[in-house]
C-alpha cells in the first residue's frame, strides 16, 4: 500500500492522504511559472514537472488551474500578512489607528509578489474574467476589511465617530488608498517610500475620520 493511502475498513478502498510537502512544492512551482510565463502560457504539465509530481497530483490537490492560481494568491497573501503582523492597533485615536491600518494594507497589496500577481490577473481578464471574481471574492481581503469595519463599529459605540455603515466606510477608505497607491507605483512596478505610503494612508484616513466626526 502507498504511504499516501490509509485503510478505512474491510472491503473499502483506501483513502488517499494529501501530502503537505507536495502541496507546498506545487504552490512554489506554480508561483514561479505563473510570474515568469503568465497564466495562459503556464500549463498544469509544466507546473507538475517543476514541482516533481504527477499531473494528477496537481489536480488532486487543487482541482484545476484556476483554483491553483487562486491558491497561489491566497498563500502569497497569507505569507505577506504573517510578515506584516496585525492589521490594526486600537490606541483610541481613530486617525492614527486607521492610518496605521491602511499603511499595512498598502504594504501588503503593493508588495512585489502580490502586485505582480494582480498585474497578471488584469492581463488575463479579457480571456478569464472569472480570475478577477476569484481574487475579489475569496482572498484574505475580506478578513482585513472585517477588522477595520469592526474597529469603526467600536468607534461608533464609544462615541469617537459616527459610522452608520462601517462596511461602506471601510470600502471607501481602502479603495481610496489602494487606487492612489497603485497609480503612484504604476501597478506595483515602482516602489513607494515609507513616507509616501504614510502620506497616502494618512490622507485617506483623515478624509474618513472627518466625514464621520460626531
Amino acid at each position: 500500500m502507498s504511504s499516501s493511502e490509509t485503510p478505512v475498513g474491510p472491503g473499502r478502498p483506501p483513502v488517499r492522504v494529501k501530502s503537505p510537502a507536495k502541496r507546498s512544492a506545487i504552490l512554489a512551482a506554480a508561483t514561479k511559472l505563473f510570474l515568469a510565463q503568465g497564466y495562459e502560457r503556464t500549463s498544469v504539465d509544466a507546473i507538475a514537472a517543476e514541482a516533481g509530481v504527477g499531473k494528477q497530483t496537481v489536480y488532486g490537490h487543487f482541482g484545476d488551474k484556476e483554483k491553483l492560481f487562486l491558491a497561489v494568491i491566497e498563500e502569497t497573501r497569507r505569507e505577506q500578512d504573517a510578515a506584516l503582523g496585525p492589521v490594526l492597533r486600537d490606541t483610541g485615536d481613530p486617525l492614527a489607528d486607521l492610518t496605521g491600518a491602511v499603511e499595512l494594507v498598502l504594504d501588503g497589496v503593493l508588495s512585489p509578489p502580490i502586485a505582480a500577481l494582480h498585474r497578471l490577473t488584469i492581463a488575463e481578464l479579457p480571456h478569464h474574467p472569472e480570475l478577477q471574481r476569484l481574487w475579489r471574492d475569496k482572498t484574505g481581503k475580506r478578513e482585513r476589511a472585517a477588522v477595520i469595519a469592526d474597529y469603526l463599529r467600536a468607534c461608533d459605540a464609544r462615541g469617537l465617530l459616527r459610522v452608520p455603515d462601517p462596511e461602506l466606510a471601510t470600502r471607501q477608505l481602502t479603495y481610496l488608498a489602494l487606487a492612489e497607491g497603485r497609480v503612484a507605483t504604476l501597478q506595483g512596478t515602482e516602489p513607494l517610500t515609507k513616507a509616501e505610503r504614510h502620506r497616502i494612508a494618512h490622507e485617506a484616513a483623515d478624509l474618513i475620520v472627518r466625514a464621520h466626526r460626531p
